[in-house]
């Protein structure tokens, strides 16, 4: 982005001129993307060269070209500042675009594998962990139920439990599994683990691997069957999959997107973490993954020397020859963050574990282990996201704005020159981008979800690199009381500042100001401030958090259900579902207060109906004793989606659009 300067003699290029390449090579993108094969190597490397080398087109320009003249001033130490944090981000991002050359979908392999694992004369042993703090019970019961339905022959599960509950340690035994604890919380997760793993390697039956489950993940049937499969290869020592949620994220939620943008971690799980894999650089993310338990006894557990242990404990198995793989199939599903302060406090953990990292013997410019070189840019292409990417955000507020309110100009560009080299690179990289990723990455949703974290995840790098060691383990608060909406008013305040300079220096210079003209450089100030204000309001809105009435997590309905009343038998399309009760279209068999049987995907609940309305009803489960852990499993573990489907651009604009000014 850029401040140009009328100083700046014209170079006779007109803005149709300065256009028309950014034109052309969108439409040509708009053209053929749509026709080629995201999946081939090939198609995939031609199209992100042609965005990188519009990129760094743009940026040599930027060195060489836009920066003030050398001296002791204001200009210059901003306009210096300013293009080192974009020269770092446009490395990180040129890395990670490097990366996404490549994918695998593993799902083949596991298939061709499955006949070996049901040859084996003895099924490996696998203790299932569920590593528990503070969770409420509701949460752990569904998790528990999903583990002990698993459809695998030789397992354990253990509860392991640092919150020391007595509570919990009945349901372990009504429920049937195995209860561990400790008389401290030394090392947080990472300790819980370690504590059963020493629990595990002192009995008489030793497990061959371990499976790692967060509190409020619910485990498919077939999760087991389906990674042990990728473990015939000996030196797999981790398979990793994807973490898939069954309530929306805080952006989804407070902007009220769910029903047409996905949560925040599909583009990495469903893209990232395959090209990853590709490149031989997956990585175990903690929950829903399964670790060979010899060889992670031998590198001592998990590490305890960064709050990422799950990322160390894959760069330590790497080092002694074991790798990780990454099967990208929906075998678990789990709580997103409900709200905006928990989000952000899992994404700081996040940069503040990888920079404990980077200070260790495990980090991309150590010298302790033999780390190869793909692994080590992946180091480093992980560094500059949390880095200077969340630096690049913030720099972006404020690098309009002082130019709008100071004068202060960080960077020196004919306006024409300036859009004839920033508009193809933008418009390339965003039809690339979304094209790669099937729409997941939109730049408005992009940009907002940074900037929500940036200013958090900047204290977090700068603490992890200079303060490496003695931080708490912060737990993402799961559950509680979310049927009252509340205002995040620390997080507002921050973004109302931003948007008072930016909305303040585009009043000044344009109110007051006389000498400012939009045919002159403050137009591409003006715009980016525009741009900016648009960025600051969507995320003072994501700070209003939305209240959550429902009592059961909702999954969008998939077929029919039989409402029976007496002999009458409704058949119904079901419009969405929970352990709690369903909606189905159509009309109602019987007023409210009936009492009803549902027969659906072979089960009979007993249910009553609570609200009709116009084109639907609603019935309430009242399942047995019997039939509620069958039904938990059927709901979390089953064919239902708490997703949107297709994602259409036009769609979340449109829901963006309605929510700030409905």
């Amino acid at each position: 982005m850029l401040v140009a300067s009328n100083a700046i003699v014209a170079s006779g290029m007109s803005y149709w001129d300065a256009l028309l390449p950014g034109i052309v090579l969108g439409l040509c993108a708009i053209g053929m993307l749509p026709w080629l094969d995201r999946k081939n190597t090939i198609v995939r490397t031609v199209a992100i060269t042609i965005c990188l080398a519009l990129a760094w087109r743009y940026m040599i320009w930027r060195i060489t070209e836009t920066l003030p003249p050398p001296g002791l001033s204001l200009d210059f130490a901003f306009g210096v500042g300013f293009t080192f944090i974009e020269f770092m981000s446009l490395v990180g991002s040129s890395l990670a675009m490097f990366f996404l050359t490549r994918t695998i979908n593993r799902s083949p392999q596991a298939d061709a594998n499955m006949p070996w694992l049901k040859s084996l004369p003895e099924p490996p042993l696998v203790d299932v962990l569920i590593c528990t703090y503070n969770e409420e019970e509701a949460i752990l019961e569904r998790t528990i139920i999903g583990a002990l339905g698993i459809d695998y022959p030789n397992y354990r599960v253990w509860v392991c439990d640092d919150g020391r509950r007595e509570w919990l340690k009945a349901i372990c035994e009504r429920e049937g599994c195995r209860y561990l604890t400790r008389p401290d919380n030394r090392h947080a997760k990472a300790g819980n683990i370690n504590n059963a793993l020493l629990h595990l390697s002192s009995l008489d039956e030793q497990p061959d691997f371990i499976a790692i489950f967060d509190a409020d993940f619910v485990a498919k049937a077939e999760f087991l069957n389906r990674t042990l499969a990728l473990t015939r290869d000996p030196s797999v020592g981790v398979v990793q999959t994807p973490q898939h949620f069954f309530n929306p994220d805080p952006i989804q939620s407070n902007l009220s997107l769910a029903r047409v943008w996905p949560d925040e971690q599909r583009f990495f799980f469903d893209i990232v973490m395959p090209s990853k894999d590709a490149w031989g650089g997956a990585f175990c993310c903690g929950t829903s993954s399964i670790l060979r338990f010899e060889p992670l006894m031998r590198v001592g557990g998990f590490p305890t020397d960064s709050v990422t242990e799950d990322y160390l404990v894959s760069l330590r198995l790497n080092e002694i020859g074991y790798h990780t793989v990454y099967l990208n199939e929906v075998l678990s599903l789990g709580l997103a963050p409900e709200g905006l302060k928990e989000y952000i406090s899992q994404r700081s953990r996040w940069a503040l574990g990888f920079m404990q990292i980077c200070r260790g013997p495990s980090g991309p410019l150590s010298t302790q282990v033999s780390t190869p070189l793909i692994p080590r840019l992946m180091l480093i292409d992980t560094f500059l996201h949390w880095s200077a990417t969340h630096a690049f955000r913030l720099a972006a507020l404020v690098i309009p704005a002082v130019y709008l309110l100071f004068y202060i100009q960080a960077v020196y560009a004919y306006v024409p020159d300036a859009v004839s080299h920033l508009f193809p690179f933008l418009v390339v990289q965003t039809a690339v981008i979304a094209w790669l990723t099937r729409g997941r990455v939109l730049p408005i949703m992009n940009d907002l979800s940074q900037l929500l974290v940036a200013n958090d995840i900047a204290k977090s790098v700068i603490v992890g690199l200079f303060k490496p060691q003695g931080h708490k383990f912060e737990v993402t608060a799961k559950g509680g009381d979310r049927t009252k909406g509340f205002v995040q008013w620390r997080m507002l305040r921050v973004f109302l500042a931003y948007l008072a300079i930016t909305v303040g220096g585009v009043i000044w210079a344009f109110g007051f100001d006389d000498s400012r003209s939009l045919s002159d450089a403050s137009a591409i100030a003006l715009f980016w401030s525009w741009y900016n204000i648009v960025i600051l309001t969507l995320a003072c809105f994501v700070c209003f958090e939305a209240s959550q009435m429902r009592q059961g997590d909702r999954f969008r309905g998939v077929g029919w259900a039989t409402v029976v009343v007496g002999t009458q038998k409704t058949p119904a399309p079901i419009a969405d579902i929970s352990v709690t009760g369903m909606r189905l279209y159509g009309p109602a068999p019987a007023p409210p207060g009936t009492e009803v049987t549902v027969d659906f995907d072979g089960m009979q609940v007993k249910a009553s109906i609570v609200r009709i309305a116009s084109g639907d009803f609603a019935v309430e489960f009242a399942p047995s004793k019997e039939m509620r852990p069958r039904l938990v499993r059927h709901i979390y573990g089953g064919r239902y989606s708490g997703g949107p489907g297709r994602i259409k651009p036009a769609k979340v604009v449109g829901a963006l659009f309605d929510r700030v000014f409905r």
